[in-house]
């Protein structure tokens, strides 16, 4: 008897801390109940980055909270399924705690894979291509070892606090200044993709950061695909092993 077939997920931009306590946890909520449906069919679980508004790790700390999503993520990799994240600029000074306790890997660079002999390259997507010039000069700060080292030393009570009224009241630092969709010959990761391609050929691009899910033709038989957010779209990617499609968990 034949084995159905595997698929291989991808969603980003679950942003769990905001607006407020209450509403991120029914956010979660769902998000969980989504693991919980994808669990029974998933060759792996691609995270996109962003999964929390904020996150710092400092040497024995984390931030409060998130123990319903961080538990179920836990349990799907105890269970064998692999699981890959790759940071956001929300989620930019993570460093080993989801590869210690929860056996993640974690990637702060777009990388390539190869599926059923489709080529990806898979990322967050912040920084990337033309545009978002204040963004990217606020992470080379951000990312540097210097300035992780100094925030260390801000107690998290007022690290913490800080870090999430930022997140949410500056869009520079938040590298989000307009979602709004800028048409497909304007988006700024379909035009990174576009440059990429007289490189190399992929099959797809596959990315988060902007919040819309959006499917945009960049080249012959190659596809840049957003995979939206957990915020308004609550959409996902889906890869069944010959096509990579957009859906949207109700």
């Amino acid at each position: 008897m034949n084995k159905p077939p595997k698929n291989i997920y991808f969603a980003s931009d679950q942003h769990f801390g905001i607006p407020d306590s209450e509403s991120s946890k029914l956010r979660e909520k769902k998000f969980i109940s989504w693991l919980d449906e994808v669990k029974n069919d998933a060759e792996a679980i691609f995270l996109l980055g962003d999964l929390f508004d904020f996150w710092f790790e400092y040497k024995t700390v984390v931030p409060k909270g998130f123990v319903r999503v961080l538990g179920k993520i836990a349990e799907l990799r105890d269970s064998g399924i692999p699981i890959y994240f790759f940071v956001g600029n929300h989620d930019l000074w993570m460093v080993d705690y989801f590869e210690k306790e929860l056996g993640i890997p974690v990637y702060h660079h777009p990388k390539e894979y190869e599926f059923e002999g489709k080529t990806f390259l898979i990322g967050h997507g912040d920084g990337l291509g033309p545009g978002d010039k204040g963004y990217k000069r606020m992470k080379k700060i951000f990312a540097h070892p210097l300035s992780k080292w100094f925030y260390r030393w801000v107690h998290p009570d007022i690290g913490v606090k800080l870090a999430q009224y930022l997140s949410t009241k500056n869009k520079l630092i938040s590298g989000q200044e307009d979602i709004k969709f800028l048409g497909e010959e304007n988006e700024w990761l379909a035009q990174y993709a576009k440059r990429k391609l007289e490189q190399k050929h992929y099959d797809y691009f596959l990315f988060g950061h902007r919040h819309l899910p959006m499917e945009i033709e960049v080249g012959k038989n190659s596809k840049y695909i957003n995979t939206g957010d957990w915020i308004s779209h609550f959409t996902y990617a889906v890869f069944d092993g010959k096509d990579l499609t957009l859906k949207t968990y109700q």
